[in-house]
């Protein structure tokens, strides 16, 4: 009989030959200064750590070792539970979901939010759910967004990259085939999606400029604030940052990042939320979102907003874009991103390998996550490093660059 399974050497074997293949690295901590380790071998799985700065976290804020973020995760635990123990529809909702959801409502500038197991889950059930007939989504979009997209069977349209000009011609082109069809536009319901910071870019989208045309072709307007959340206005988003709070209907982010949790959320008007409640199929259908993961992320959200936090971090962002462009990379974006472009996959290599020598993390991106001939170091300071760890990096960057030959 024939095989018809899976060649799954094969496969890895052909991601080897290319350099794809990726790999789980252990940590013992994950704070500003994170324990990189590595088995010492033997029959338990005991670690040695060697101490490292990490510029490649997206624990932006470097609040998830802050003492009263994990005081707030323990008593959570302690008074709710470990976990929530079923779908929130059941029995796993509580008074701590609630209060995060209040927080981020008031900080986001809408009637409710809803918090979900994962950001992942949080875009694929709210794009699923709305059941959109047209959307229109950036080209660099997370993952989670297209593959919204896909299982929603909407038809899918690509703009090009944080162009405005580009979605308003797909907008327009939608248009008159619709009257060519003779289809009134109020027939359709089109969604425009976006991230508003891009995580291997650090590009940041004109939110502005997509809500005008998103308004003269009657669409919404969905955004992705994952990388933003907690870094801009009063611990907002890019949203809050453009007072587009009003323009734009349905604001998505993660727990995970800034807020130092885990989770994902949506906000917008009452009856988004009663929506996703009912219809959000990655909602109903999961347990509800963990409650010392749910307070550690409320907590985490009152630092932002009452703390001088995200100065800091800016103010390291400044410092360390300077530096590297001053000694001749090229620094991509305008947001807390700073992906540092090399091009070639083998010296992008290389350069986080000279980096890691020199006590500095921060790992090559490479294709497929990035378009090929674009591959580059992502490195993300935190607010929580002081200017000495700032200088160690770049003086890694330097050593390194010099050794590889890029500068």
């Amino acid at each position: 009989m024939a095989d018809r399974g899976f060649d799954l050497e094969d496969r890895l074997e052909t991601l080897e030959e290319n350099d794809l293949k990726r790999s789980l690295s252990p940590v013992d901590r994950v704070a500003e200064r994170g324990y990189f380790a590595e088995p010492s071998g033997g029959d338990l799985p005991v670690l040695d750590s060697a101490e490292a700065l990490v510029f490649a976290s997206n624990n932006y804020l470097g609040l998830t070792d802050d003492q009263r973020v994990q005081d707030s995760a323990r008593q959570a635990a302690a008074t709710v539970g470990t976990g929530a123990g079923a779908s929130r529809l059941v029995t796993g909702d509580t008074m701590v979901h609630q209060d995060l959801e209040r927080l981020l409502a008031e900080t986001k500038g809408t009637e409710r939010a809803l918090a979900f197991s994962s950001g992942y889950a949080a875009n694929v059930g709210t794009i699923t759910a709305l059941e959109p007939d047209v959307v229109f989504s950036d080209e660099l979009n997370h993952a989670s967004i297209i593959d919204g997209c896909r299982l929603s069977g909407a038809e899918t349209v690509v703009y090009d990259h944080c162009d405005a000009a580009s979605l308003r011609s797909a907008l327009a082109e939608h248009a008159e085939q619709a009257r060519r069809d003779g289809r009134a536009p109020a027939d359709e319901s089109w969604l425009i999606v976006t991230d508003s910071v891009f995580s291997m870019d650090g590009t940041v989208a004109p939110l502005t400029a997509i809500c005008d045309a998103a308004e003269e072709y009657g669409a919404w307007v969905m955004v992705d604030e994952a990388h933003a959340t907690g870094l801009y206005a009063n611990g907002g988003g890019v949203v809050q940052a453009e007072g587009l709070e009003d323009r734009v209907q349905i604001q998505m982010g993660t727990l995970s990042k800034a807020l130092a949790s885990q989770g994902g959320y949506v906000a917008g008007s009452a009856e988004l939320i009663e929506c996703l409640i009912n219809d959000a199929r990655s909602f109903v259908f999961s347990t509800g979102l963990a409650p010392p993961a749910a307070a550690a992320a409320s907590e985490a959200l009152h630092i932002a907003r009452h703390s001088d936090v995200r100065e800091r971090l800016w103010e390291n962002v400044a410092h360390l874009r300077d530096g590297l462009e001053t000694m001749g990379f090229e620094v991509l974006g305008t947001s807390q991103i700073l992906p540092v472009l090399v091009g070639d996959r083998q010296d992008a290599l290389a350069l986080a390998d000279g980096i890691r020598e020199r006590d500095v993390v921060a790992p090559a991106i490479r294709p497929p996550t990035v378009p090929e001939g674009t591959s580059r170091i992502r490195v993300v300071p935190m607010a929580t490093h002081d200017q000495d760890d700032v200088i160690t990096c770049l003086e890694a960057f330097r050593a390194a660059g010099e050794e590889v030959g890029l500068l």
